[in-house]
């Protein structure tokens, strides 16, 4: 039973990074200031982050040009959505277990 509780690394279960992959899931492109404006906190904070989740391998980065400006975009890879979906799938399970 302690495994459930252990299963998912610190880097994807810290709240803000888990609430990034939440929003990447559902929209899968996100810019920075979407993220920004939906969390909520400092750009270095929101920054610092997406870099742990990029390193993770659960996110990847590019700058897009948008009219006359550039911005960055966030997007969840492969290794971010089954993370992700296995991590619904423990909810579920938790769920399922209370009934």
């Amino acid at each position: 039973m302690d495994d459930l509780y252990t299963r998912f690394d610190n880097v994807f279960f810290e709240k803000t990074r888990l609430s990034i992959m939440t929003i990447l899931f559902k929209e899968e492109t996100v810019s920075f200031n979407q993220l920004k404006k939906i969390i909520g906190g400092s750009d270095g904070s929101i920054y610092t982050h997406l870099e742990k989740l990029i390193k993770a391998d659960y996110v990847d980065k590019k700058k897009e040009l948008v009219g006359s400006s550039a911005q960055t975009v966030y997007k969840i890879k492969k290794e971010g959505r089954i993370i992700f979906k296995e991590y619904l799938a423990f909810l579920e399970q938790m769920l399922q277990n209370q009934k």
